[in-house]
């Protein structure tokens, strides 16, 4: 198997228990209906587990685009391989979203909210202030890119994957609550794509004004996790890492602005 497969059928298989999760925690009638959210972040963490221990030791499993370009960034994966290894993991992601909505096809028709329907396959934000929340993805997937330069970049060897599963999950109970925690710009897009092409009954728009944030922000979060490990623990200073963090403090400060105008506009 190449690594390009190995990335397609890892993704696949973590949007197939990730995304599967989600449908029998929210979509009409299931035998789990109203699981919560303890069930879709526990769930969330083993279907990364379980998806790095299946195709680790093809492609290393990283599932995810923001965390091939982080490591790339840092230096600890070739260039050459990112768009191949991305546009894996964004069809593996399609098919896994396409397969689960086969698989609850009899719960779309008695689901009567479409962003319930929606939810099945993409994220979206609790409260919608873009800044905001282009600013939590950042954050959360600069603590995922973080912590996977701690636990090692060959994280898919022996007990890693459970570590690995265990941030994800830790991610979303503490970061996960105001977006929804893509942190992974594949598993937003190619569901969300699924639902715009798929003929779900009653599934309304895409939310595509929205579709930014969770590919845009987890990216500048990788680059900046990796620059931040590395100019903490390897006293690493090139300009590159530099201008990530000056680029998120800019972010940060944005997000900060437009809170406060939030509040006040909310307070009115």
């Amino acid at each position: 198997m190449s690594i390009y497969i190995g990335e397609f059928v890892g993704t696949f298989l973590m949007i197939l228990f990730g995304g599967g999760v989600v449908a029998g925690a929210v979509l009409k009638g299931t035998k789990s209906e109203n699981a919560g959210w303890v069930a879709i972040a526990v769930s969330w963490g083993l279907a990364v587990t379980f998806a790095i221990y299946a195709v680790g030791s093809i492609s290393n499993a990283h599932l995810n685009p923001a965390v091939t370009l982080g490591l790339a960034f840092g230096g600890g994966f070739p260039w050459k391989d990112v768009p191949g290894y991305a546009a894996a993991q964004l069809l593996g992601a399609f098919a896994g979203a396409t397969v689960v909505w086969i698989y609850y096809s009899p719960h779309w028709n008695v689901t009567d909210d479409i962003e319930t329907k929606r939810a099945v396959f993409c994220t979206a934000p609790a409260i919608r202030s873009y800044a905001n929340n282009f600013f939590d993805e950042m954050i959360g997937t600069a603590v995922l890119l973080f912590g996977l330069n701690f636990i090692g970049i060959d994280f898919a060897n022996g007990l890693k994957p459970l570590v690995v599963g265990a941030l994800v999950m830790i991610i979303g109970f503490s970061l996960g609550g105001t977006t929804g925690y893509a942190i992974n710009p594949a598993r937003d897009l190619g569901p969300r794509l699924a639902h715009f092409l798929m003929p779900i009954r009653g599934k309304g728009h895409s939310d595509w004004s929205y579709a930014w944030v969770p590919v845009f922000g987890p990216i500048l979060g990788c680059l900046l996790g990796t620059s931040l490990y590395k100019m903490l623990f390897n006293n690493d200073f090139q300009p590159r890492y530099w201008a990530v963090v000056i680029v998120a403090i800019a972010v940060s400060v944005f997000a900060i602005v437009k809170g406060q105008k939030f509040q006040e506009k909310a307070g009115a």
